[in-house]
């Protein structure tokens, strides 16, 4: 399996119909390719939107009712030995079968709705991570026409993953593209900065190693863009040397 192949299977792995060993290829795949990850997430908002939109939310009234109705049934072991008169005690339990399979069909419509509720939230909550990653890639194309943009790429310390920075003063925005960095450590995220002739202020979060980001603020008095690994939420200074720094010149 090719890393073309790979990119075909988004919709396959949002239904969870891929075997185990061609799930884990292509998490790995995922791990680095910002579009699959895209298409897999609105894949998910579709298929839990098509399984909430078969669903039914059982009335406000039905829960208390259930739960009113329980202390009233009690569940008897069925005896089928016959009794005088020809008559068996699980007659009886006969009887009451019926109470006990409508109490298991209330309560599973019930699960039934709190299922759906709560697919359409995570499929609320993927279109909105989709939408916002989409936003972004949109915005990055936007400054790349800008007449006077311009770039800088430089490598990560170590060599592992590189870094672009896309930049232009008419537009006062700035945007960063990285590539191929190690995720980071559980508890960790990249941190941007603009550097003001040595001083540092922070320009936003990369969550990964792969992606892009429209820096926060604008790089007016800035002479480079640099890079930090920080702890989860980010620093107000960095703790530690740039991975790397970009010139905006």
């Amino acid at each position: 399996m090719n890393t073309a192949d790979l990119h075909t299977l988004t919709g396959a792995y949002a239904a969870h119909a891929l075997e185990a060993e061609e799930s884990l290829r292509f998490e790995e795949h995922l791990a680095s390719c910002p579009s699959c990850t895209a298409e897999v997430a609105e894949f998910r908002a579709t298929l839990a939107r098509l399984g909430s939109a078969e669903s039914a939310a059982p009335p406000a009234s039905l829960k208390a009712a259930v739960m009113a109705a329980l202390p009233t049934v009690r569940q008897d072991a069925p005896v089928l030995a016959p009794r005088a008169g020809g008559k068996r005690q699980g007659d009886r339990w006969g009887r009451r079968w019926p109470r006990f399979a409508l109490a298991a069909c209330l309560a599973a419509a019930l699960t039934t709705g709190a299922v759906a509720v709560q697919q359409h939230r995570e499929a609320d909550r993927a279109q909105a991570r989709a939408t916002a990653l989409q936003q972004q890639q949109d915005r990055f194309a936007d400054l790349l026409t800008a007449p006077d943009a311009r770039t800088a790429t430089a490598a990560a310390t170590g060599g592992t993953g590189t870094g672009t920075v896309v930049w232009s003063q008419s537009r006062a925005q700035a945007a960063f593209l990285a590539t191929a960095l190690p995720d980071p450590a559980a508890g960790r995220t990249y941190q941007l900065w603009f550097a003001d002739a040595g001083t540092m202020r922070p320009a936003g979060l990369l969550p990964h190693g792969t992606g892009t980001l429209l820096l926060t603020g604008t790089p007016d008095g800035a002479d480079a863009v640099g890079l930090t690994l920080e702890p989860a939420g980010g620093s107000p200074h960095p703790s530690g040397a740039p991975i790397m720094l970009l010139p905006l010149s």
